[in-house]
Parts: structure tokens; sequence; C-alpha cells
């Protein structure tokens, strides 16, 4: 039986996620911009927390960590490459490691650029991945920390899941990120179609995350910088993949 995926908007535009194992009990927080909302949503289900995953250091995605620790009990694991400045943390984790919720495993998959110790967390069995900042519904985070290299690599890593999985990226990003895919290819169908969608979902308050890698594969900016057509849009068809999605990247700085 797959993992429950409760999806839950935090502040402004952030996300957390509830991942739940209905035989165990077993209750899993990716990512806690603030308790408050996680709490009510725990309490509405009837749900303990047992562990808390954090994808990286900003305090938009760790601000309520403190709260929601002592209130739950719940084992916190993190990067163990940000560790000194994460919350302290009861499982320090690196790629290759693998987190146990019931009967599951979620694999750590180290995806820098964002920041440097970025890492996300991959449930193949549930066919969900949790990305926080890195690999974003149709965007990707900004570089503040790695290189467009690092980040291009870790999108890679995660383009190459299976194409059914679920993203749940940290931010409700996705109609902007439209924008800047349209000013860069308009008469790409798949991203008009896509920004069309967004678009209606938005105007009654629903939201874009968690979306699937088959569509970010297909309207994704960052993820077609290998594309000929999005490279011949930039004006760099004989560039490496990388400097074409640097390009992509700082095209979308200053959009």
């Amino acid at each position: 039986m797959p993992l429950e995926l409760v999806t839950i908007p935090c502040l402004a535009d952030n996300y957390a996620f509830l991942l739940h194992d209905a035989e165990s009990g077993q209750t899993a927080c990716i990512d806690v911009p603030e308790a408050a909302p996680i709490l009510a949503a725990l309490d509405a289900r009837g749900w303990a927390l047992t562990d808390i995953l954090l994808t990286h250091h900003h305090n938009d995605h760790i601000g309520g960590v403190a709260e929601l620790r002592t209130r739950t009990g719940a084992l916190v694991a993190g990067a163990a490459a940000d560790a000194h400045r994460l919350p302290p943390l009861d499982l320090a984790l690196s790629e290759g490691m693998s987190v146990p919720l019931g009967r599951e495993f979620g694999q750590v998959i180290d995806v820098p650029g964002h920041t440097v110790g970025h890492i996300a967390f991959h449930f193949p069995e549930s066919g969900v991945v949790f990305t926080g900042d890195s690999l974003m519904a149709m965007g990707c985070g900004r570089l503040f920390e790695g290189t467009p290299a690092q980040m291009w690599d870790s999108l890679s890593k995660l383009s190459a899941l299976p194409p059914e999985t679920l993203v749940c990226s940290g931010h409700e990003y996705t109609a902007s990120n439209a924008r800047f895919a349209l000013s860069l290819e308009p008469d790409e169908l798949a991203i008009k179609s896509r920004a069309s969608a967004i678009e209606q979902a938005r105007a009654k308050g629903q939201p874009t995350v968690p979306s699937r890698l088959s569509d970010e594969l297909a309207t994704n900016p960052f993820l077609r910088a290998s594309n000929p057509r999005m490279k011949a849009a930039v004006g760099m068809d004989r560039a490496q993949d990388a400097a074409v999605f640097g390009e992509i990247r700082a095209r979308k700085d200053r959009f």
C-alpha cells in the first residue's frame, strides 16, 4: 500500500508535506516552514508525527522545527553537510542513505545548487520525491550557493526518476514560472496548455503542487536545457547543456 500524502500550505507561499504509513502509524513531515498548519493537519487526521525530514537550511523550510519537535517528540533528519546550520539532527544524512517509514524507505539524493547542502527524498514505492527548492513546478531554485553545473547535475539526477513520479516542491511559484517559460518558448503547445491550466487552478485557489515529473520534463524550461529547441530559443545551439541551463537561470533571475 503506498504511503498517504498530504500537502499543507504554509506562510505566504510555502508547502510542507505529510507522508503517512497506515499500517505502522508512522508519519513524516517534510520541511517545516511553521508548526501550526502542520499540527492542525495531524490533529484533523488523528496522526502522530514520528519523523521530520529537512531538505535544506533556509528558515522558510525549518522555522517551525523547534515547536513541532517539542509538541510531537518527532526525530529530525537532515543533511550531514549542513548539520552546522540546521536544527539539531537525530539523523545526519548523505547520498546513498535511506530513511524508513513503515515498510518503505526514502532514498536520500544530493541536489546542491540552491544551497550546497540541499538534499531530496525519493520514496520509490509510493512514487513521490520531495525536492524542496531544487526542482520546482515549472522552475528551480535560485543559485544562492551552488553553480549552474552543480544545479544542472542535480536536476539531471531528478529527471532520471520514473516519469510518473510526483514532485513535491517547496513553493507555489508555478504561475510566474509558467510566464517565464512562455517568454522563452511561446509556441510550445505543451507549455501553453500547462500555463492555461495553472492559471485556471490558481484562479480557483487550487494548488499546483505536487506536479508530475513527466509534465516537468515536457514544460519546465530548466529541464529543457538539453533540448535543441530550447538551445535555439536562447541562441546557444552549440553550447553545453550546463551552460544553457546557466543562461536560462540568469534570465529567470532578471525576469
